[in-house]
């Protein structure tokens, strides 16, 4: 969970400026787009196994 609290004599855009970056930092977002559509659980377990090849190919060079 992401808390913000405003600083005295803050600015609204300085204050939604940090709020991205603390959701940005969190993964709040990333886990948001994850999310938004059902993925099967077959689906799910091919994705991470192409994203494993593809790391262990980028390390082994």
């Amino acid at each position: 969970m992401v808390k913000l609290r405003l600083r005295e004599n803050e600015n609204v855009q300085d204050a939604v400026r940090r709020f991205r970056k603390l959701v940005e930092h969190a993964g709040i977002k990333r886990e948001m787009r994850r999310r938004e559509f059902y993925e099967k659980p077959s689906e799910e377990k091919r994705r991470q196994k192409r994203r494993n090849e593809r790391r262990s190919r980028m390390n082994n060079r």
